[in-house]
């Protein structure tokens, strides 16, 4: 990711959550300006892009290397985390997100990771296709309110 792009992939990201009904108050979602704040996750954790061949960007994910970053929500010992996985609406179906976790995996094998993790909403249905087809399982005993209104589900891919 180049800091030329932050702006526009902090849009990216807002838009793909606004458009899949993720953000509980919309537009005005405390979560959409950390969504926005693509510059600081880069200060502080990994963000991997997805191009298309023009060169658009068309997806992004903030990998979460350790269970004691600040990024980490659900992670332990041993395991990685993604968070913030976005594909642009006009990019979907295409393999964008699948080539983004696919990634994430492939960091966490090169580290030596047991497991990969990551939190979804429940409504975010096709991400949970998405994952499961990949291979990570449900562990409902990590789900988590980060707030009183959201319940994020968790799911893992052990290595």
């Amino acid at each position: 990711m180049r800091p030329e792009e932050y702006a526009e992939l902090g849009e990216l990201i807002a838009r793909a959550y606004l458009g899949s009904g993720l953000l509980a108050k919309g537009e005005d979602d405390w979560y959409a300006a950390e969504l926005r704040d693509v510059e600081k996750r880069a200060r502080q954790a990994e963000v991997l892009v997805a191009e298309d061949p023009e060169g658009r960007v068309v997806g992004c994910v903030t990998y979460v290397p350790s269970h004691e970053h600040p990024y980490a929500e659900v992670s332990r010992s041993g395991e990685v985390e993604f968070r913030m996985l976005a594909v642009a609406v006009e990019a979907r179906g295409k393999g964008v997100g699948e080539a983004l976790v696919r990634a994430v995996v492939e960091r966490a094998r090169a580290a030596g990771k047991k497991a990969v993790v990551l939190c979804t909403q429940p409504v975010a249905t096709a991400s949970h296709r998405l994952y499961e087809r990949l291979g990570f399982t449900r562990i409902p005993e990590r789900d988590w309110d980060p707030i009183p209104e959201v319940t994020l589900r968790a799911y893992e891919l052990s290595l």
